[in-house]
């Protein structure tokens, strides 16, 4: 009998790559049904999204493949423009009960320095807005996705709340945010809205940040209004000394006191050093120096040699006119001040009475309104910006399998990639390391404590991004801040005065109403260059 043929073993290795990868697609396709909302851009958007017809919004969207990839995502394709496009779902998605888990993914494909990158979830259009004219305005529930922009470097998380005593729709900023990744990767940003009303905002897979609905330590303003507020009409008695100490009136100038004595006088006693060079200048025309062949003395001047530091004064004790330098003046004592002393009128910080704020509310559950379309709405620097995969679930099960089959793969390619490039230019020595500890630093400027820091120390972060030659100043700089905190902690900071609160003598019979400002969510930017100076030397006629 003949021998068995083999069937070779590359073929074995193809088969199981094809069966592996076709599982996921069909665990996607499975997940498909479960979702509530989920656009992949597969296909061309133009018949699903509407695009704002508002002038302002200039920005041209594209259906393009993410770079190095076979998927498709909705493109921001041009700098310094403004964007919007909203999709309508079929039907509004509640989220006042259950879990709701809002998820999607974005690729900064050239970075981001100056933009928005983040995604609206929009009200009911009885609320006043239509999907061709979607714009600022447009009313929104959640505003969730990445924002940077000089200070700014955050992954908002926003909630617009009606107050049911004023009837007001008041914006909730999270406190303390997680910093915007700052590579060119593709991450996936999840927001998950559970019953026992908290938020977990995701970034990767990873959680950064957690929050609850009703806590004041976690959204500023907080849901939940104070129950007192200053009293309006409250006003500072004249006769209110807020001054802690006071000059002394019974204290007498000295004599002796001569306010007009200089601080410093010609030292007498000084003589000229030995070997001073009396005639030579302290600066010279540099002798190499030579007149640009382009000059055009009519047009640009009569041309003069930069200068120089004279070599001859470096050798000797000095050049040019010697003059007897100049002393600290032992009797110079400045102006005089009395001496301060307590004041004995001193009533302490005046600060109006607290009144029952009529604007107060208590609720066991937020009352979010519901969501009726997906709107991107944004204004930015950069173009390449790349938006995919958006889903909209009642389980935190399928954003999770979406982000193993949809984001995950491509993510692991780009990581390899990236670690490859960084090899081949020679970056795993002092770049990686410099990668490494810029990546450290956001994810200290993220801690809560330092949050009264966060803008100076992401300031540091971009300088050195930059600059990359200003690591170790960069580490300095947060150490010094590290420094100052521990000293502040141990030590306390500046004693402040005593506040003595005005006693409430009678109740209130008059409020005023609490206004939150909503803050707009695209900051028009501006750059500026001014033209560069020429540098040699003009002679003006």
């Amino acid at each position: 009998m003949g021998e068995r043929k083999r069937i070779p073993l590359a073929i074995f290795a193809v088969l199981f790559l094809v069966s592996a990868s076709s599982f996921p697609l069909l665990r996607a396709s499975d997940d498909a049904d479960d979702a509530i909302f989920y656009e992949s851009f597969d296909e061309d958007f133009e018949d699903r999204w509407i695009v704002s017809q508002k002038d302002e919004y200039s920005g041209v969207w594209k259906h393009a493949k993410s770079e190095g990839h076979e998927d498709y995502g909705l493109l921001v394709s041009e700098k310094a423009r403004k964007y919007a496009i909203v999709k309508e779902l079929e039907e509004a998605v509640g989220l006042k009960d259950g879990t709701v888990v809002l998820q999607f993914e974005t690729r900064l494909q050239n970075g981001l320095e100056c933009g928005g990158a983040y995604l609206k979830y929009l009200r009911p259009q009885d609320a006043g807005w239509k999907s061709k004219e979607f714009d600022n305005e447009s009313p929104y529930s959640i505003m969730f996705g990445p924002d940077k922009c000089g200070a700014t470097n955050k992954v908002h998380f926003i909630f617009k709340h009606k107050n049911p005593k004023s009837g007001e729709y008041v914006e909730h900023h999270l406190k303390h945010p997680p910093s915007v990744p700052s590579d060119k990767l593709s991450h996936v940003y999840t927001a998950i809205l559970t019953a026992d009303n908290e938020v977990q905002v995701l970034i990767d897979g990873e959680q950064k940040k957690k929050a609850n609905f009703l806590s004041a330590d976690d959204f500023e303003p907080p849901l939940i209004p104070s129950k007192t507020i200053p009293d309006p009409e409250d006003k500072k008695p004249e006769d209110w000394d807020e001054r802690e100490k006071i000059p002394d009136p019974s204290a007498v100038k000295p004599e002796d006191w001569d306010e007009d004595a200089p601080l410093e006088i010609v030292d007498e006693e000084a003589e000229k050093p030995e070997g001073w060079l009396d005639d030579e200048p302290e600066e010279i025309d540099d002798p190499e120096a030579t007149k640009p062949e382009d000059w055009d003395d009519e047009e640009d001047g009569e041309w003069e040699a930069p200068k120089i530091e004279n070599p001859k004064c470096e050798a000797g004790p000095g050049c040019g006119e010697w003059k007897r330098p100049m002393k600290r003046n032992p009797a110079y004592k400045g102006k005089w001040h009395a001496p301060l002393i307590e004041n004995p009128a001193y009533k302490g910080i005046w600060k109006p009475r607290d009144i029952p704020n009529p604007a107060y509310f208590e609720l066991k559950k937020p009352d979010f309104e519901p969501i009726a379309a997906i709107g991107i709405e944004i204004w930015t620097m950069q173009d390449g910006i790349l938006f995919d995969n958006i889903l909209i679930a009642k389980d935190d099960k399928i954003a999770e399998s979406y982000r193993e089959t949809t984001w995950k793969p491509k993510f692991s390619v780009e990581k390899e990639k990236q670690k490859a490039e960084e090899a081949a230019a020679g970056s795993s020595g002092l770049a990686g390391f410099q990668k490494k500890v810029f990546d450290l630093l956001y994810k200290i400027a993220d801690i809560p404590f330092l949050s009264a820091y966060k803008p100076k120390i992401l300031d540091l972060i971009e300088k050195g991004e930059e600059q990359p030659n200003l690591t170790v100043g960069i580490l300095v700089a947060i150490l010094v801040v590290f420094v100052s905190i521990f000293f502040r902690i141990i030590f306390g900071g500046k004693k402040k005065p005593t506040r003595v609160e005005k006693t409430n003598l009678e109740p209130a019979e008059s409020a005023s109403n609490q206004k939150s400002g909503e803050n707009e969510e695209n900051k028009e930017k501006e750059e500026s260059s001014a033209p560069p100076r020429r540098r040699s030397t003009r002679r003006e006629n």
